[in-house]
């Protein structure tokens, strides 16, 4: 798919325009300084929801919530997020009312999805931004977007419904990502194949697919070749110190999915 050059300059804009500067783009500088203090506790918490619904908290408590899916599809737990990020406004996508408080919502698409809104702000100790991307529909391309979240020790994307391979503009925008959650289910999104490449494009440390509905088949295309590990839990932690140095798939299970089915 060829990414047009309007989407360049947005991309350019955003990378330029942060209120502060992420740490995604300078780990190589800050692991010079990170030293032990932040090996003693896990810099973060992933929690799983299914489909492209997560939560991340960081080691200082802020809790932010991807995608949250409407009920249904998943069984839906009960969060009280900081902040909800939307890439796409569909009901797999964007169940707002999902939280018991009132969060910071962060829409990545304005006018009904018709334009990209620009997301640079900060929540708590979380600096969060927005990067362009593409999704699929129907054989159309149709604006999306991914998400960062930039926890001072640890770089965390989430890469929506993305559909194709990157731009040399966006992996500059997406920075230098520890962890990433990536769609591997093809139709809306890219395929494990495209999944692949978008993964030798990023280099993260760890990868977690998103968005296959629990399919093995899809599953089984994705991880070939990389080492992996199926968790059979919904959360896991992660600390920069302990981080994988290849490219490392971890499967989570979804949020009671054991006993929902």
């Amino acid at each position: 798919m060829k990414i047009t050059a309007a989407l360049g300059i947005i991309l350019v804009l955003l990378t330029a325009a942060g209120p502060v500067q992420s740490a995604c783009r300078e780990l190589d500088v800050a692991g010079s300084w990170l030293g032990s203090a932040h090996a003693a506790a896990p810099d973060a918490t992933v929690e799983f929801f299914g489909h492209n619904f997560f939560q991340i908290t960081s080691s200082k408590g802020t809790k932010i919530v991807t995608d949250p899916v409407s009920p249904g599809f998943y069984p839906t737990p009960s969060v009280a997020p900081h902040a909800i990020t939307v890439g796409r406004e569909h009901p797999n996508h964007n169940y707002v009312a999902i939280a018991k408080n009132k969060p910071v919502l962060l829409r990545g698409l304005a006018n009904y999805g018709a334009e990209w809104s620009k997301i640079s702000t900060t929540v708590g100790d979380v600096l969060i931004y927005s990067v362009p991307i593409y999704q699929q529909q129907f054989g159309n391309a149709l604006k999306g977007a991914a998400f960062v979240f930039d926890l001072g020790p640890l770089c965390i994307a989430h890469l929506g419904d993305l559909s194709h391979k990157l731009t040399e503009e966006q992996v500059k925008a997406f920075g230098k990502v520890d962890i990433v959650m990536i769609p591997i289910g093809g139709t809306f999104t890219m395929p494990p194949d495209t999944a692949r490449e978008v993964l030798q494009q990023l280099k993260p440390k760890i990868a977690i697919p998103m968005h296959y509905r629990e399919s093995t088949y899809l599953l089984d295309m994705f991880v070939k070749g990389y080492p992996h590990k199926y968790l059979n839990k919904h959360a896991a932690t992660f600390s920069k110190k302990s981080l994988p140095a290849p490219t490392e798939i971890v499967v989570f299970t979804p949020w009671q999915m054991r006993d929902y089915r």
